[in-house]
């Protein structure tokens, strides 16, 4: 849980973590486990590329599942403590607000938003596969920057109350997340918090929570990740060029049944699919990595390219669109030396190159492990840096950040942000509305130093 006395066990933030070390066991297994002693019917990579394709939407559903067995009810907001959500790879520097929307053609979800003045907010909405559908900030509704709203299904036909704006949705349900900056004033930021609000107008119909693998993130599913192929993919995928994947999703789906079929694909999942996955978590995918930082190609809305999607829904869950805030990723030096908490490393920022140059709103930085996504639990109760932190510039006007297991014998200790011994991390720095050559992408943090 993430408070500023202590911060005890707060999950943490973006970042699709290291699927090698994640995936390692396995890939031992597969390595000693004996080949098939029949044709395969599908070759690898239809395999992988199947796999890949399906898991980003069994890990939104695995979520969905455990939100629901913690209480959570269609639309019904539940404001969180700052810290205190159950997903891998949560913003440590706002207060979330969350629910699931349940829509139907005669039934919107009233949407209240308070006015928020110098203050970073949004309200964003997702949908099964952990695309980005909707934000409600000061950007995207100018014209009507917070007050009601009407998140509605397209086409829906509702007489809604005057002064209301309506969104539509192109799906029955959602996934809603309304973010609000914590600031230097936390008190104030959670007060705000609780003023949003969320009801349904009407009685939508709603279904039952679809049942498919609930697994660990550090243990993916095999072969019976395709057990649940068929409730999965119900769930429309909006982006266009998918139909070749999710037919191979269902041939393979309709394939296991047999014995001999079923331990093949589980064959050619561990052997294959896993080392594919843990070889595209080193760049997210397309991403672009440079000075030992990777840039993800894309995030929140990703179009045809469906491995970054899987990706950050497996290290970092219901990103946002780099209209809001552009991530990047250390988890290794510029030699490509992975960081290890028994290390103590510092980043340097030139003094005309500063993070707040390049954020309208804020910038926050973070330490995670690398196979739970989660921050590194220290005496301090320290999480994260970012602009509200009591920062020490050097004589130049430079910015030093110093991450590892001590204190730093020279430097400031408010710029430090402890890690532990023996575990490998991961840093995730957002910039949130992010300018200049951060966000034309021509820039990238400077390289950590290992001291």
């Amino acid at each position: 849980m993430y408070r500023s006395s202590p911060f005890a066990f707060a999950r943490s933030a973006l970042a699709a973590a290291c699927l090698a070390a994640t995936l390692q066991p396995a890939l031992v297994h597969a390595a000693q486990t004996p080949p098939a002693a029949s044709v395969q019917a599908f070759s690898d990579q239809d395999v992988s590329d199947a796999y890949t394709y399906l898991l980003g939407r069994l890990l939104v559903l695995r979520q969905q599942q455990l939100d629901f067995q913690a209480g959570m009810q269609w639309n019904q907001l539940v404001h969180r403590k700052p810290g205190d959500v159950e997903w891998p790879n949560p913003n440590l520097d706002v207060a979330y607000s969350e629910a699931w929307l349940a829509l139907d053609a005669h039934s919107c979800t009233l949407v209240g938003v308070p006015k928020i003045v110098d203050r970073y907010y949004t309200v964003q909405f997702l949908n099964g596969w952990g695309e980005t559908l909707a934000n409600i900030n000061e950007r995207s509704q100018p014209d009507h920057p917070y007050g009601d709203y009407a998140v509605c299904l397209k086409g829906a036909k509702v007489t809604l109350p005057v002064g209301v704006k309506r969104i539509d949705l192109p799906v029955r349900t959602a996934r809603i997340l309304s973010r609000v900056e914590l600031g230097a004033d936390w008190k104030q930021a959670e007060h705000l918090q609780q003023q949003f609000s969320l009801r349904a107008s009407g009685t939508p119909v709603t279904e039952a929570i679809p049942k498919t693998p609930m697994f660990a993130l550090n243990k993916l599913p095999g072969v019976e990740a395709f057990d649940s192929a068929v409730v999965a993919l119900q769930e429309p995928d909006l982006n266009p060029g998918m139909q070749a994947l999710q037919a191979k999703v269902r041939a393979i789906a309709a394939q296991i049944g047999d014995p001999a079929a079923r331990n093949a694909i589980d064959r050619q999942i561990r052997a294959h699919a896993f080392p594919a996955l843990a070889k595209a978590t080193l760049t997210i995918g397309p991403g672009t990595l440079r000075n030992g930082w990777v840039r993800p190609a894309v995030s929140g809305a990703y179009g045809e390219d469906y491995l970054t999607r899987t990706l950050v829904d497996y290290g970092g869950i219901w990103a946002n669109t780099q209209a809001e805030v552009h991530y990047f990723r250390g988890g290794a030096l510029e030699n490509g030396e992975l960081l290890d908490g028994g290390n103590s490393y510092s980043l340097t920022f030139p003094a005309d190159q500063l993070p707040s140059k390049f954020a309208r709103y804020f910038w926050s930085i973070t330490a995670t492990d690398a196979k739970q996504f989660r921050v590194l639990p220290n005496a301090q109760g320290r999480f994260l840096l970012n602009n509200q932190s009591s920062l020490s510039y050097n004589a130049d006007g430079s910015l030093t950040l110093y991450f590892g297991p001590k204190a730093p014998e020279q430097g400031a200790e408010a710029n430090w942000l402890p890690t532990v011994a023996g575990q490998p991390f991961k840093l995730t720095f957002r910039y949130y509305g992010a300018k200049g050559l951060v966000a034309d992408g021509n820039y990238f943090p400077p390289a950590l130093v290992k001291r």
